[in-house]
């Protein structure tokens, strides 16, 4: 992690589309998470969750699983944490919506 401390490029589709946007951003500061989220991009609450489920699909890639057993290995803890920290969180989430 050379560069932990820049700020992450951003994707070429999305500079190549006059209409995109940035949706969330989330630092890590201070040992806590910040976040800024743009909200009002969706009427339907359920559109998070599957926007969840897509970022959730990206990390496993980012593991670069060798097969499909490792991706779902990965998908299961991934989840297996999402639900503990839904039903139990550890702390209290901070940010701003925009």
């Amino acid at each position: 992690m050379d560069n932990i401390n820049q700020q992450l490029s951003i994707p070429e589709k999305a500079q190549e589309d006059s209409n995109s946007f940035e949706l969330v951003r989330v630092w890590i500061a201070k040992k806590n998470q910040y976040s800024t989220i743009r909200t009002g991009v969706w009427d339907d609450p359920a559109a998070w969750g599957i926007f969840l489920a897509d970022l959730a699909y990206h990390i496993v890639n980012s593991y670069e699983p060798k097969n499909e057993s490792e991706k779902t290995a990965i998908l299961q803890r991934i989840k297996l944490a999402f639900n503990l920290e839904l039903d139990v969180p550890t702390d209290e989430p901070q940010g701003e919506n925009l």
